[in-house]
Formats: C-alpha cells, structure tokens, sequence
C-alpha cells in the first residue's frame, strides 16, 4: 500500500492507472475504521484493479458545536486495516492540502438535504456534497463505495453524480451491523455502557416499522407513530426524527408502495445515531 498526501500525487496515480486500462475503486471515509468501513473495502477490492481509500476529516460538514476537534482519530491503525482489506492507494491530505484558502464554492442537492438529517445540520450535507465532488475531481473516473448507513447521504452523492454528470459509479453496500443489531458507527466509542445498550433501540424501533408494514399497513402516519413510540419508551434515547420515505424522492408518501426505506434519528448520550431499513411494499 502507497500512502499519499497531495492532490497531484493521487490525481497521478490513478490517471495512471487508467492508462494502463485498469479499474479504479474509490472509498471514501472519515477515518477511524470499523468493520463497515471494511465492508466498503473488501467490494472495491473485488470488482477494482486498484483501490484507493480516503481519510480527511472534512471540517465542512461540521457546525461550529459539533465534534470536529474531536472526531476520533487513529491513522496508525487505520492504515493497518486499509493495507489489510487490500487498499493499493491510502490518501491522507491535510486540511491545507485540500483547502488552500476559504471555500467560497458549494455544491448542494437541496431538495434532497433540506429535510431529516438535513433539517438537524443544516450545513452538514453542502459540507459533504463538496468535498465529495471535489475528490471525485481528484480520483477521475472510477466506482465510489458508499454505505447505506447513512442512506440520506447516498441518495444525495448518486443524485449528484448524476446531475453533475461525474464519471463516476456509485454502489450502495449493506449497513454492517453488531452482533445486537446496532449499526457501526465510529461515533459509537462515545457510548457508555448503558448508553451502548439503549442504543440498539434505533434497530427495535426499524424492526416494528417494518413489521406493521408486513403484516399489510399501508398508512405511513401509523408506521411512524410506532417507531416514534419505541423510542420514547427508552429513557436514554431522545428521539430526533423517525420516518418512512420514498427512496427517491425522500418525500413521506401518502400511501405506502413501492419501494421506501425507513429513516430514524436519536440521541443517546454524547452521540447522535442515525439508522435505516427499507422494503419493496406491493
């Protein structure tokens, strides 16, 4: 693995190996790796020639009282996992390196990062719109691997991508999850124990949704007004959003059909949570 650090450097490296007639695999993170990240790794290495795995911390999805100086960091072990799961090209660019003076271009999708998580970081989503376009300006034509995790986040890059007519694949992977049901997330090192356990209740929350939904109720208010209830019942979850929506649009629809995805949002403890499911209702 080849750790990179400056823009003309990556650019170089995969225009390279374009020329030579190879198939490049984005992934771009944050940093402090878990098993999800993984996951997003171990698909661009099976349909890649060369993988390249970013790790910037972009300050410009972070609001002024959110977590950016302490966002958690482990370079050292993150590039233990990335040279494990098969990344050819680690790139780990400066703040400076990125961005050299004040950012005064944008790019926003808002009818899609106005609402849910949106609605609660109003700044977040242009932050990442923006340093996504940027690296794919930087990394060219390849496939980017994103998690469904954060599904707001991946119907916002694939609109993008498409509006903007990037040369770019967007893939879509599962959420990995715990062995109790609560997705990864590197914020969950911030939970305390009985935090940790709380937390799950996102998962339980989803799982009634989707039950009712099954079982062949078709009102979209009803299904919400039960995950909302499980919520409540947690005391140490305070619940910011629950909601079904249509995966296009991210509009709640009048009548459950088609295909929709289940959206939820809590605080437990220091972290905020976000978790999904989805289903094709007939």
């Amino acid at each position: 693995m080849e750790i990179v650090s400056t823009i003309d450097e990556l650019r170089q490296r995969t225009d390279d190996a374009r020329c030579d007639g190879q198939i490049v695999g984005f992934v771009p993170t944050m940093g402090f790796l878990h098993a999800g990240h993984a996951s997003l790794m171990s698909a661009a290495r099976a349909s890649s020639d060369v993988v390249v795995l970013s790790i910037f911390v972009n300050p410009l999805q972070f609001a002024a009282d959110e977590d950016l100086s302490t966002y958690p960091r482990d370079l050292e072990r993150d590039s233990a996992l990335a040279e494990a799961h098969g990344v050819d090209l680690l790139f780990t660019p400066a703040v400076e390196e990125m961005y050299p003076q004040s950012v005064i271009s944008e790019v926003s999708v808002p009818s899609l990062a106005s609402k849910w998580d949106g609605a609660a970081r109003p700044s977040h989503f242009t932050g990442m719109a923006t340093v996504v376009a940027k690296l794919f300006s930087i990394v060219g034509p390849c496939q980017a691997f994103f998690g469904e995790k954060d599904f707001q986040q991946l119907r916002i890059v694939t609109r993008m991508v498409s509006d903007l007519s990037f040369p770019v694949k967007v893939v879509g992977c599962p959420i990995v999850r715990e062995d109790d049901g609560l997705a990864m997330s590197s914020r969950n090192i911030y939970l305390k124990p009985a935090e940790r356990t709380a937390a799950v209740v996102l998962r339980l929350a989803l799982d009634v949704g989707l039950a009712l939904i099954v079982d062949g109720e078709r009102d979209p208010g009803r299904v919400i007004y039960a995950m909302e209830s499980v919520i409540h019942n947690e005391l140490l979850a305070e619940l910011d959003y629950a909601t079904i929506v249509d995966v296009e649009t991210l509009d709640v629809p009048t009548v459950l059909a088609g295909e929709v995805r289940l959206l939820i949002a809590a605080q437990v403890g220091r972290p905020r949570l976000i978790d999904n499911d989805g289903l094709v209702v007939v």
